[in-house]
């Protein structure tokens, strides 16, 4: 089933299939030659999903079978009924240690798309065995290319194995105590001789679980580690840990409970009903792997921020037209600041949404903030200017943004965590305010156009207002200050904004256009946190980008008049100035709170977490 035949019209398409055809010709006619392991190419040539499960496990026929059932049903729900079909004999005739093997085979491809070698080398074998009543149940024997990664679909192979059993009338699978011992041993032995697992249950859990299941998770050894305790179990072959069958229960069927008894109930299947007790007990699985991840970190991988961290990446969540599944986006000036470690194809580990990232470039996002050995603070707008003064940064404040999609959250059952403040955001209260005005008194004068205003609000990523525009459309339509404007408010205490607005009043006069005052060790720190962008002792350091705002110069730290810690705003509108907040705007109805002598406005939001 060639997608390409129906396209061969167009030169590109005819072009592409001819000269894969005539590659694999010339690769198939070099093996030919004998000169290699194999006489034949491995990879085989495949154009869909049905066709990859029939070459990777069979059985013959199966393809078109499995085309005619996801038109109609689920995944899941024809990985079940292709199953079903095979143990009944709809595609050739089987012994029942035979049929049942190929049925999870095949069932393990379909729900894993074929694209791993988990349903070939995953699974050792299928066989019928006995419980100590004689009754005969199903034991699936797992190897060590079974891993944590597609957890979900690993965790569905003891659904179809149960589904298997039931269509060829076998009893469930009766574990013994010592069974059950054995395998809360072997695991904890396992994870402290050989490797961590993603998710951590407790050994009452672990126990439960193997005298509940009724499809018995057995394997091979798969590390030179043997258990202490139970040994010479009678149903299970060796006494060293078998790696594949752990990783299927602890990270397939109990770490992914919650995704897996979804799926049961969805299809309204039986005898699972045990996995919704442990849908607490998962989700402390996942609260303790937040602070478990940083213990997987590979010796000499570097670390960029810490979880939660200040100056960390903050979470923007969104798509760029190169980013895809399972990809963050991050500012290309960021790459070149952390020395190219970060590259467009790297694979990069954040704490959430929890699954590592192909890394991309995206510079339409918050760009980081360095501070540079002469003291000056500079916002790094473009990967030229970054590679122009990486040499001379003393210290990254912020790394910028990292865009991610709210379905990687989804996919991964993680809750949302609070969005910077952006631009998208601002245009749409920018867009939402106009449309009010309109409807009832207008629009208020400005002396900005309304074509500009409309820009603004409907192109925020390529339109961004002048310092005193942002001003003007705050003051004026009652809308949070745009975030190219807005510090990192929640990386200071209201003590310390009090210093700062102190200092600000006492040494500016409101006919300047700039405010020169003194460069102390305690405002430096606090313009640092806030990441203003400041100049240092040589004025000429802190780059050429007129929209910045703050700079440091010698003698001084000068404050554009523009700024929103502007002396001349009237107090009653102070608390207005600073809804930019970067966790966004004020809640409805909130106004602002006062200290005890009524002077410092502070806003009624919540504070930013500035790492993902």
């Amino acid at each position: 089933m060639d997608p390409l035949e129906n396209r061969l019209g167009n030169p590109y398409a005819r072009r592409l299939h001819d000269e894969y055809n005539r590659q694999y010709s010339l690769a198939s006619l070099a093996r030919s030659k004998g000169l290699d392991p194999s006489a034949k190419v491995e990879s085989q040539t495949t154009y869909d999903l049905a066709e990859r499960v029939e070459k990777a496990v069979g059985p013959a026929g199966i393809a078109e079978r499995i085309r005619e059932l996801v038109k109609i049903i689920s995944r899941e729900e024809t990985a079940l009924k292709v199953s079903e079909e095979i143990v009944l004999g709809r595609f050739g005739s089987f012994e029942e240690e035979q049929g049942a093997e190929q049925a999870v085979r095949t069932a393990l491809a379909v729900l894993d798309e074929a694209v791993t070698v988990a349903p070939i080398q995953g699974i050792y074998d299928v066989r019928i065995r006995r419980n100590d009543d004689r009754s005969r149940h199903l034991a699936i024997y797992f190897a060590g290319p079974m891993r944590s990664a597609g957890g979900t679909e690993m965790g569905m192979t003891m659904i179809v194995g149960d589904h298997v059993r039931r269509r060829l009338n076998l009893q469930p699978y009766k574990a013994t105590e010592s069974e059950a011992r054995r395998f809360v041993e072997e695991l904890r032995i396992y994870e402290r001789a050989v490797a961590r697992f993603q998710y951590r249950n407790s050994d009452t859990v672990l126990h439960d679980a193997m005298l509940r299941l009724p499809v018995e998770p057995n394997g091979v050894e798969t590390d030179p580690v043997e258990v202490a305790v139970n040994r010479n179990i009678p149903r299970i072959e060796t006494n060293r840990v078998r790696g594949g069958a752990l990783r299927v229960i602890n990270d397939g069927l109990l770490g992914r409970s919650q995704k897996v008894l979804r799926i049961v109930e969805r299809l309204s299947l039986e005898g699972w009903d045990w996995l919704r007790p442990l849908k607490t007990t998962s989700a402390e699985g996942e609260e303790a792997k937040e602070f478990m991840f940083m213990e997987d970190v590979v010796g000499g991988r570097p670390i960029f921020a810490f979880p939660g961290a200040q100056g960390g990446f903050r979470v923007r969540y969104g798509r760029a037209r190169n980013t895809g599944l399972a990809s963050v986006g991050v500012h290309p000036a960021t790459m070149e600041i952390l020395g190219g470690f970060l590259a467009v194809g790297v694979q990069m580990r954040t704490e959430r949404p929890g699954k590592a990232g192909i890394v991309t470039a995206v510079d339409s996002i918050e760009p980081p903030v360095v501070r540079m050995m002469d003291g000056s603070v500079v916002r790094i707008d473009n990967p030229s200017e970054a590679r122009a003064v990486k040499d001379r940064i003393d210290r990254i404040l912020f790394l910028g943004d990292l865009i991610v999609g709210y379905g990687e959250f989804l996919e991964n059952n993680r809750t949302l965590v609070p969005s910077g403040f952006v631009e998208e955001w601002w245009s749409q209260l920018l867009a939402e305010k106009m449309k009010t005005f309109e409807a009832d008194t207008g629009v208020p004068s400005l002396s900005i156009t309304k074509e500009r205003l409309h820009s603004l609000a409907t192109t925020p990523l390529a339109t961004k207002p002048s310092a005193r525009e942002a001003l003007e459309i705050s003051r004026s339509l009652n809308v949070p200050l745009h975030p190219l404007y807005t510090h990192f408010w929640d990386a200071i205490k209201p003590n310390e904004l009090q210093y700062l607005r102190e200092r600000i009043l006492e040494f500016s006069k409101p006919s300047e256009e700039t405010i020169l005052i003194p460069n102390d060790a305690m405002l430096k720190s606090l313009l640092e946190r806030l990441c203003g962008d400041q100049g240092g002792r040589d004025p000429h350091s802190a780059g050429n980008s007129q929209a910045r705002q703050p700079r440091a110069r010698a003698g001084g730290v000068q404050h554009s008049r523009a700024s929103q810690l502007s002396r001349r705003i009237p107090r009653e509108e102070q608390g207005s100035e600073l809804r930019g907040s970067p966790n966004g705007p004020p809640r409805e109805g909130k106004g602002t709170n006062h200290d005890a002598k009524g002077s410092l406005p502070l806003p009624n939001w919540p504070v930013r977490r500035n790492a993902p």
